[in-house]
C-alpha cells in the first residue's frame, strides 16, 4: 500500500501560499465529541498550550470554540466558529460547526466556505441522523470526507461494523489509516496500517497518550509486549482490514467515493495527531468557487470572497459585528478596497481579523482558502459577493424557509427599538429569519427548531438587555413569492392579509398551514412559491 500520508507528492506541493492552505469543517451528531476534537486539533497545532474539554464545571477551562453563554451552559455548539492555526508550514482554517439540527442552516452555510470535512463518529453509536444530513450536505458540494472514529477508549461497537455502516449508509469507500487494540477496559493502543507504528497508552488516569514504537509489522515480536492480550486479535483484524477495504486512494478520497478513517480518542489525545498529518497530505488545498459568470480559480490574480456567516457581539464590551470572508482568489492586503456586489459600493478593509475563536488578530495579509473577519456595522450581510475589479456573484448561498413562525412579544414596550435592532442584528447573522407583515406591528421570526428560539430569548437578555418572550402566530410556514409584476400584484392585493417582506423586502407568503400552502400553490400556477431564496 502505498504510503499517501507521507508521499513525495504531499511534501512538494506546498510550493506556494495557496497550496499550503487547509480549510476545512468539523460535522458530527451532538455529542459525538466534536469540539472536543476541535480543542485538541489546536492543542496539537500550538494554538492553544492547554485544551478546554467541553464537560469541564465551574470555573475550569471552557472549550475555546464555545464563547456564547448558553454554549457553555449546555456543552453544545450553537453557531460556528473560526480558528486558524499552523503546523509543519502547512495554515489550517478550521470551522466548527453547530451539531444540532436546529442550527443545520448555519451549518449548511458555513459548508460553503470549506474545500473538506471531518466526519466525528461515536465508536459506541455510529452514523447518527444529523450525521447522515450533514453527509448529503457535503455529497452535493463535492466536499471530500476524513472519518474520525470517536471514543475508542470507551466501550463501542465493533471495528468492522463501524466501517461497514459507513460504507453502506454513506455509500463510500472506507480505507481504515489505524487500528484500535481492543475497545473500552480492553483498549492498549493504535496500531498504524501505512506507517507500522504502534501508539501505547501510558497508563495515567487523565491522560492516556503516551509513546510511539516503530515497528517492522504486525509480526514484529515486539508487538506482544505493546498490545498484550489483544495481540492475536489485533493481527487478525488488521489484516483483514487491509486485504478487505479500498487502498488509500487520494484522488477517490478527493472525488468524494472514498472516506480515509481514523480511530481515535480525541479526549485521551490519540488519533489527533494522526488526524493532523492526513489532513496536510490528503486534503484539497483551496478549490475553484461556484460563481457568476464563471466559477472563481483560487490562484486569480483578482481579489474575492464571499461572506458565508454575521457574527454579533463575538466581543460583548464593544457590542461588535464580524462578517466572515472566505477568500476564494488572489492575494488580499490590509486596506485594501473591495466592491461589494450588491450595492457596488467600495469597502476599505482596514482592520480584517485572523481567528482564534474569540481571541483574533489583525491580519495584514490572507490567500484563497483563508477566512478573515470584516468588522461592519450592518454593511456586509451573509451571501455578499466583495471583489477586486472584475464583476463576480458568488453562488450557492441560500437561505431557507423556517419551519416554526413565532410572534415576537416585549415585555417592556419602550424597549421596542433595541428589539428592532436585535433582531435585525441577529437575522443578519443568519440564523433567524425576521419578516415584518404589510398589515400589523408585530415581528414575526422564523426559525428552524425550538432550541433557536431558546437562544434567541437567551441572547436578546444576555447581549442586547432585552427581555421578550413569544407567542403563536397565526402562520405556520412562509415562502418565497415571485412571477411576473402583474402577477404578482394581483396576487399580493388579494393575500395582503397574509403578506409579510423579509429584511431585503422581498415578498413573503405567509400560510396558515401546510394544506393552504398546497391550495393557493395550485390555485396561482404562475407564481412561483420558494422554500429557499439565494441574495442576488
Amino acid at each position: 500500500m502505498m504510503n499517501a500520508l507521507t508521499s513525495p507528492q504531499a511534501e512538494t506541493a506546498l510550493a506556494d501560499p495557496v497550496s499550503r492552505r487547509r480549510t476545512f469543517a468539523i460535522i458530527s451528531h451532538p455529542d459525538a465529541g466534536k469540539t472536543t476534537l476541535t480543542e485538541k486539533l489546536l492543542l496539537f497545532g500550538g494554538a492553544i498550550h492547554a485544551a478546554g474539554e467541553v464537560r469541564a464545571r465551574g470555573q475550569n477551562r471552557r472549550a475555546r470554540s464555545d464563547w456564547m453563554k448558553i454554549e457553555q451552559a449546555r456543552g453544545i455548539s450553537v453557531t460556528s466558529s473560526v480558528m486558524t492555526f499552523e503546523r509543519g508550514g502547512v495554515t489550517f482554517n478550521l470551522l466548527d460547526t453547530p451539531g444540532h439540527e436546529d442550527f443545520s442552516e448555519d451549518t449548511y452555510r458555513t459548508l460553503t466556505a470549506v474545500d473538506s470535512a471531518v466526519m466525528v463518529i461515536d465508536a459506541a453509536k455510529g452514523i447518527e441522523a444529523q450525521t447522515r444530513k450533514l453527509f448529503e450536505v457535503c455529497r452535493l458540494r463535492d466536499v471530500p470526507i476524513i472519518t474520525f472514529i470517536n471514543k475508542v477508549d470507551r466501550e463501542g461497537r465493533d471495528p468492522f461494523d463501524l466501517l461497514d455502516e459507513i460504507a453502506d449508509m454513506l455509500a463510500l469507500d472506507v480505507s481504515p489509516i489505524n487500528w484500535p487494540a481492543g475497545l473500552g477496559g480492553e483498549f492498549q493502543g493504535l496500531y498504524d496500517l501505512e506507517r507500522r507504528t504502534f501508539h501505547k497508552p501510558d497508563g495515567s488516569d487523565s491522560r492516556l497518550a503516551g509513546d510511539v514504537v516503530q515497528l517492522d509489522g504486525l509480526d514484529d515480536p515486539r508487538l506482544e509486549a505493546l498490545a498484550g492480550p489483544m495481540t492475536s486479535r489485533l493481527r487478525e483484524q488488521a489484516e483483514l482490514a487491509q486485504g478487505g477495504y479500498a487502498a488509500l486512494d487520494v484522488a477517490q478520497y478527493r472525488a468524494g467515493a472514498l472516506t480515509p478513517v481514523i480511530f481515535g480518542s480525541a479526549l485521551k489525545d490519540f488519533g489527533v495527531l494522526d488526524l493532523i498529518e492526513a489532513l496536510a497530505a490528503l486534503a484539497p488545498s483551496p478549490r475553484p468557487q461556484p460563481a457568476l459568470p464563471a466559477a472563481v480559480d483560487p490562484r486569480g490574480s483578482q481579489v474575492s470572497g464571499f461572506v458565508f456567516k454575521v457574527q454579533a457581539n463575538m466581543n460583548p464590551q464593544h457590542r461588535d459585528r464580524i462578517a466572515f470572508l472566505r477568500l476564494a482568489s488572489g492575494k488580499f492586503r490590509r486596506g485594501m478596497k473591495l466592491k461589494q456586489m450588491a450595492t457596488g459600493k467600495q469597502i476599505a478593509i482596514n482592520s480584517p481579523i485572523f481567528f482564534f475563536a474569540q481571541d483574533r488578530e489583525i491580519a495584514e495579509e490572507a490567500y484563497a482558502g483563508d477566512i478573515i473577519g470584516i468588522p461592519n456595522h450592518g454593511v456586509l450581510r451573509v451571501g455578499d459577493s466583495l471583489v477586486e475589479k472584475d464583476d463576480v456573484t458568488f453562488t450557492g448561498i441560500p437561505s431557507f424557509a423556517p419551519e416554526i413562525l413565532r410572534r415576537v412579544k416585549l415585555d417592556d414596550p419602550t424597549k421596542s427599538k433595541q428589539l428592532k435592532t436585535a433582531l435585525t442584528d441577529m437575522a443578519e447573522e443568519g440564523v433567524t429569519q425576521l419578516f415584518k407583515p404589510v398589515i400589523g406591528s408585530q415581528w414575526i421570526v422564523g426559525v428552524v427548531g425550538q432550541l433557536q428560539l431558546e437562544v434567541l430569548i437567551s441572547r436578546l437578555e444576555a447581549e442586547y438587555r432585552v427581555a421578550a418572550s413569544f407567542e403563536p402566530s397565526p402562520y405556520e410556514t412562509a415562502r418565497w413569492v415571485s412571477g411576473t409584476p402583474a402577477d404578482l400584484k394581483s396576487f399580493m392585493d388579494e393575500h395582503r392579509a397574509a403578506m409579510a417582506e423579509d429584511r431585503d423586502g422581498a415578498p413573503v407568503f405567509m400560510a396558515r398551514d401546510n394544506w393552504e400552502l398546497n391550495f393557493v400553490t395550485g390555485r396561482f400556477p404562475a407564481i412561483r412559491f420558494s422554500a429557499t431564496r439565494e441574495r442576488a
